[in-house]
């Protein structure tokens, strides 16, 4: 959500900033998900058929990165954010606690796997957010689960896509390798945070977030109209 648009700002182009994007988010991610699985709040046992639709979607989604011009997606952001915060916000009830699942295993790792890894590889922004939304709302797990699992997921996207940038050259590692030490740090700091605040302070993170970003990128939107 913020690193995409910042490196945007640095003029260089879609691709680099979406590969660059991609390494510095691989530390931060890697960094978060050892945390979780540290706690025991990460089930990968059972999660084979799901990685696996989430890595097909996430290289199908780089090769797109890599054919087709991103700029179109960026004019879609802010109304992402705006229902994604929005969710998140109106629902003070959200991942309180675990609820009943709404779909099944096998349908759950084709529509959110490979949908949001699709999207994690050709775009990416607030991707991590998507797939605990996902899990909450889909699966019925609570706000500190959901985030785990997502973790892991976004984890195998962002490897994957990874990948396909480096094979295609497009990483400026200048700003990758900077942000990484970041990423590190944060990733780190982050996961221990969410585990001990949980839904008190993970709520009003992604509320902030998405405001703040809808109104970084709303005049891109504008280009619409």
């Amino acid at each position: 959500l913020i690193t995409l648009p910042a490196l945007l700002a640095t003029g260089i182009s879609p691709l680099q900033a979406l590969a660059t994007a991609k390494l510095q988010s691989t530390v931060g991610t890697s960094a978060a998900a050892w945390q979780y699985y540290r706690r025991g709040q990460i089930d990968a046992s059972s999660s084979g058929f799901l990685l696996l639709c989430t890595l097909v979607g996430s290289a199908a989604g780089a090769f797109l990165a890599t054919r087709v011009p991103a700029e179109a997606m960026q004019k879609l952001l802010p109304l992402i954010f705006v229902l994604v915060g929005g969710y998140f916000l109106f629902s003070p009830r959200l991942g309180q606690m675990d609820r009943s699942r709404k779909i099944g295993p096998a349908p759950f790792a084709l529509l959110v796997g490979g949908g949001i890894g699709l999207y994690d590889g050709f775009l990416g922004p607030g991707t991590g957010t998507f797939f605990a939304l996902s899990f909450i709302c889909l699966q019925g797990y609570n706000i500190r689960k959901a985030t785990a699992q997502a973790k892991l997921l976004n984890l195998t996207s962002n490897m994957c896509a990874l990948l396909f940038f480096l094979y295609a050259d497009a990483i400026i590692w200048s700003y990758g390798l900077a942000m990484s030490v970041g990423q590190l740090l944060g990733g780190l700091l982050g996961a221990r945070l969410a585990l001990s605040g949980g839904l008190r302070l993970i709520r009003p993170l992604v509320v902030l977030v998405c405001l703040a970003m809808v109104l970084k990128s709303w005049p891109v939107s504008l280009g619409w109209f």
